[in-house]
């Protein structure tokens, strides 16, 4: 009964998975903003990865077991995969949000299907529309404006927001993921996360060990751990399993598109929950990057 109601009201309907994936990978930004004097950057890199791995080794340890025998041959891979995707994105992610805002650290995040498009072309040869060219411009000067702060003085004299720089490197390593998604082997979803998730921890490990040495780490606080709780069960395990139902119900083109919504949803929230302001160059740079993205998606293809 209580299974029936689950998959009536959540697991099979695509849309409300989805659209709950995105709005916890835009509530991430704000988790990062917060934990800012609750806890440093790599313990919370660290912490939320402890977290899921527990948790997939209570509930996903028969599946990976089975699918270990089609990852092994492919481990240096997907190894790198999840130092890139998963450890170097967040680590970079939540260092930015010392210096930047959510509403920043969200709208840069949505050039990441344009970073994917020019990875795809100098890495696999896949060709590119001169509507996807236009696209991808449009996109880069959005991200330009919000880094800029819309001065032009700014842009010309390569002023920006060290945050803004960290968080446009932790996208360009999210791309190189997601290109390497191409080649992953034949394996379930949750084989596949589990171990690239155990892979983020233990490459999570330098980075707090370094940040130790440097004195610079600290320990959560009670709010701290709130937001590692959070990030560890919400973006990273609960919502990569609600996108892989999603693309299981519609097919990848189709989920794929509401990635878009992750810069919408991070802004709003960073605006209601935290009262960041949403300036003329914050709302440029938004209909900028989802623009670019929505001409090198859509109209590009045509």
């Amino acid at each position: 009964m209580q299974e029936a109601i689950v998959n009536r009201l959540l697991w099979g309907r695509p849309y409300v998975l989805l659209g709950l994936t995105m709005l916890m990978w835009g509530a991430n930004a704000v988790a990062g903003r917060m934990a800012v004097g609750q806890v440093s950057p790599m313990v919370l890199t660290s912490g939320r990865w402890v977290i899921s791995c527990v948790i997939l080794l209570i509930f996903a340890r028969r599946q990976f077991i089975q699918d270990w025998p089609a990852l092994k041959p492919r481990w240096l891979m997907l190894t790198c995969m999840g130092a890139l995707g998963f450890t170097a994105f967040n680590a970079l992610f939540y260092e930015a949000a010392h210096y930047t805002g959510a509403v920043n650290l969200t709208i840069i995040q949505g050039a990441i299907p344009v970073l994917v498009l020019i990875g795809a072309r100098i890495t696999f040869g896949v060709p590119i529309s001169p509507m996807q060219v236009v696209g991808m411009v449009v996109t880069v000067v959005g991200v330009l404006v919000l880094a800029s702060r819309g001065s032009l003085d700014e842009l010309l004299a390569l002023r920006f927001n060290i945050g803004d720089l960290w968080m446009i490197v932790a996208c360009v390593f999210y791309a190189f993921y997601t290109l390497g998604l191409r080649q992953r082997p034949n394996v379930s979803g949750i084989g596949l996360f589990t171990f690239m998730a155990g892979v983020a921890f233990l490459t999570s490990l330098p980075l707090l060990g370094l940040e130790a040495w440097r004195g610079q780490i600290q320990w959560p606080t009670t709010k701290g751990w709130l937001v590692t709780a959070y990030v560890g069960i919400a973006p990273s395990l609960l919502a990569q399993i609600f996108f892989m139902r999603g693309v299981q119900l519609i097919g990848p083109g189709r989920a794929g598109l509401f990635v878009n919504l992750v810069p919408v949803f991070g802004a709003f929230l960073a605006v209601l929950i935290l009262g960041e302001p949403f300036g003329l160059s914050s709302a440029a740079a938004l209909a900028l990057v989802l623009g670019g993205i929505f001409i090198a998606e859509r109209l590009g293809k045509r």
